[in-house]
């Protein structure tokens, strides 16, 4: 019975501290329909941002540099297609970000569903902003003023061209490394790795902005604006679900004192 005693009373911190290992918490009542109207909110405006209908030859045509506003300017004409299909790599590539972390870290592992709901959160944010943004604001790209022989008028004035703004490539691989950043920062608050995942969660987004600008894909502005969006998403989502500091919990505890007799009782716990 002492034995017992005694077992119990050297696991019941062990259980106290995996009830509150997680620092989120999650609603399925609440983000549940939260997530549901992101989608939704991102299917109709994909469906009108695709309905779209460009420019004609004669507005091709008719687009000058000089219309183009002067912090943006020095862009206008840009056009490279192999850097385009080079900013593609870590565009999708920090996709398996959240899931690396997930398959990675036994600490986010153990709450991989609830990281899954957040991440899913996250990214359907950015989505609906960025589908609400380019069905919303008409804004040719770039390679819509170049002159480069390998682009026809087609190309530099279909609806496609005429989504600048703002970079969804860049908006995307922000929120996905920023996520990766406040995530790991949050379960590992002592961790001294953390100055260099922030560091990488900063610069491969701003790779990918810098690739997109020099593609002629975005404008400066579209690619900061894109950063501060996906930026954003990923660290707002994870710290609005932080549980509230100064929660109180309340759990059984029994054990032998110094002189040998047995206690038993309430611990409570307060979290500062």
């Amino acid at each position: 019975m002492l034995r017992a005693a005694l077992l119990l009373s050297g696991l019941l911190p062990l259980a106290a501290q995996a009830q509150y290992r997680t620092p989120y918490q999650t609603s399925i009542y609440v983000d549940g329909p939260i997530v549901g109207g992101l989608l939704l909110a991102t299917g109709l405006a994909f469906d009108k941002a695709q309905n779209g209908e460009g420019l004609t030859d004669g507005e091709v045509l008719g687009l000058r540099r000089e219309d183009v506003n002067g912090f943006d300017r020095f862009a206008a004409g840009y056009y490279n297609p192999d850097v385009k299909k080079a900013s593609d790599y870590p565009f999708y590539g920090s996709f398996a970000a959240p899931a690396a972390l997930i398959l990675a870290d036994s600490k986010v592992r153990d709450k991989a569903g609830q990281v899954g709901v957040l991440y899913l959160e996250a990214i359907s944010l950015t989505g609906a902003l960025f589908t609400l943004s380019t069905a919303t604001v008409e804004r040719s790209r770039p390679l819509a003023y170049s002159n480069d022989p390998r682009l026809t008028l087609s190309q530099r004035g279909n609806n496609n061209a005429n989504n600048s703004f703002f970079a969804g490539h860049t908006a995307a691989t922000a929120t996905n490394t920023f996520f990766f950043a406040k995530v790991f920062h949050d379960f590992h608050p002592e961790s001294a790795a953390r100055p260099f995942v922030w560091t990488a969660a900063a610069a491969i987004p701003a790779a990918v902005g810098y690739m997109r600008l020099k593609a002629g894909k975005h404008f400066l502005s579209d690619n900061l604006v894109g950063y501060a969006v996906g930026a954003a998403s990923g660290i707002l989502v994870p710290q609005l679900h932080k549980k509230r500091r100064g929660g109180v919990s309340m759990v059984p505890m029994q054990g032998i004192n110094v002189n040998g007799y047995s206690y038993g009782g309430l611990l409570l716990t307060k979290r500062l």
